[in-house]
Order: C-alpha cells, then sequence, then structure tokens
C-alpha cells in the first residue's frame, strides 16, 4: 500500500511524497529543507522526482536534493529542467518499480505550456491525480502562459477521471477559491456545506486537500463551466451569453484575476 502525505513549503505549497517499501517519489519540491529533513528522519531512499511545471516554487528544491540523492527526474521536456532524465510531453505511462506503481502522463497546458498531471488509478483505491496549479480545489491555475481555450481543454480531460478520484493539487488555496465559488453560485447548497467544512479544517489547522473530484464538479466553477448558474455570472460580466464553454469559462476566469 502506497502511503502519500504532504509537506508543507514557504506560505502554501504542498509537496507530495509517495512512499512504500522505504522508498518515496517526491512531486513538485519547490524547496530542498523539508525533502531533505524527511529523508534524514525517515532513512527513507529517493527513488524519483516527478515535476508538474516550471515555476520555482515547484522545482526549486530539484538541484539540491539531486546533488544528495541522485534519482531519476520526470519532467517536461518543454522546460529543460536541469538533471531531467525522463522528459514528458503527455501521453505517457511511467513506472516507479520501487513503488511497484505506474502513473498516466496527462497534458494539460494553460497555466504554463508544458504543465503535466500525474494519474495513478490504483492509488488509495479510487485512484490519486497530481494536477500542480492547473486544477486546485475549488479552482484553477492562472493563466501565465497558455490560453482559456488550452486551460479548458485541460480541465476537460482531467474533468472525466472517476468521480471518486483524489486531487492532490499544489497549494492551500481552498477557502479563497470557495469565496469566489459563492460570488459565482450563491445559490449552490454544495458550495455552502462546503465553505462550512472547510472552515472546520482550517480552523484544526488540518489541509483541505486532497478533494475528491465529485466534490469538485459540484462546488468549482471552473469545471461547471454549462451549470446555467455560472454560464448566467458569465453572461453578466460579458454582457451577452456566452457562445460556448470556452466563452463561459474565461468570463469566469477573467473575474477571478481581479477578484
Amino acid at each position: 500500500m502506497i502511503e502519500i502525505t504532504a509537506l508543507p513549503a514557504f506560505a502554501d505549497n504542498y509537496i507530495w511524497l509517495l512512499r512504500a517499501n522505504g522508498c518515496v517519489a517526491v512531486i513538485d519540491p519547490g524547496a530542498a529543507a523539508p525533502v531533505l529533513a524527511h529523508l534524514e528522519a525517515s532513512g527513507d531512499r529517493l527513488c524519483a522526482i516527478l515535476a508538474t511545471h516550471h515555476h520555482p516554487d515547484h522545482i526549486g528544491g530539484i538541484a539540491e536534493i539531486l546533488a544528495r540523492h541522485p534519482a531519476p527526474l520526470f519532467a517536461p521536456a518543454i522546460n529543460n529542467i536541469v538533471g531531467t532524465t525522463h522528459a514528458l510531453h503527455g501521453g505517457e505511462r511511467i513506472a516507479l518499480p520501487a513503488l511497484g506503481l505506474e502513473l498516466d502522463v496527462i497534458a494539460v497546458p494553460g497555466h504554463t505550456l508544458g504543465h503535466l498531471a500525474y494519474y495513478g488509478s490504483s492509488l488509495m483505491g479510487d485512484g490519486a491525480l497530481f494536477c500542480g496549479d492547473t486544477l486546485f480545489t475549488a479552482g484553477c491555475g492562472r493563466l501565465f502562459e497558455g490560453t482559456p481555450a488550452q486551460m479548458q481543454s485541460s480541465l476537460a480531460k482531467l474533468a472525466v477521471l472517476p468521480a471518486p478520484t483524489f486531487i492532490y493539487c499544489g497549494h492551500e488555496y481552498t477557502q479563497a477559491n470557495l469565496r469566489f465559488a459563492r460570488a459565482v453560485e450563491p445559490d449552490n447548497a454544495d458550495i455552502a456545506a462546503r465553505i462550512a467544512d472547510v472552515a472546520a479544517k482550517r480552523a484544526a489547522n488540518r489541509p483541505t486537500v486532497p478533494s475528491r473530484l465529485a466534490d469538485e464538479l459540484a462546488t468549482n466553477p471552473f469545471l461547471r463551466w454549462d451549470a446555467p448558474a455560472v454560464r448566467a455570472a458569465a453572461a453578466a460580466r460579458l454582457g451577452h451569453a456566452p457562445a460556448d464553454a470556452v466563452a463561459s469559462f474565461a468570463a469566469i476566469r477573467a473575474w477571478k484575476d481581479h477578484f
């Protein structure tokens, strides 16, 4: 059984550890210190590093970690991240034999052009998705490099995964994202219930990640571009009905940028 744990980093980042058989794979180590401390305290062996995208808060610790614990680095091919041994484009299935695990690599451009997500259908019983800054709990990443059409298409790829899938994103943004979700859909009872649940978790200093894809489909405005209330909110921003799903998504994303 693979154990998934979070190492907090910076103000709100999560570095994810996949651990089994005395080995760990590390996803998005923006800082080296938390990973090195874990390896020293646990005696675990580093079997791989996986990067979802090239932003410093996701890769900043890689060089220092690899200097002390050489291991394969799986990363987006487009970014030429130093130390990469497996350059990925999306569509691959990668093997982590020390963990007895295979992961599907999904290209999800939008936040960055080379952004990847990693999906393990066997993880946690119901499957797990490591999606970096593409899909957040109750939100999605800003469009730093890609277009609204690219991001909406990327999110649509993730939306068709099995509903029970666990969503492991890169940041603890849930409360702020839910405030925006409530502005988009003020009458959505699922959003109101989730706000209360998340408030209780944060008051107890507990993480709100992972979530389930089913919860995102019910409450995340960036997966609900076709919901009547979301389309109405998009129309209010645009001054006319959105022409399609991309236009609906784009209007809501532009609103969130200035919320």
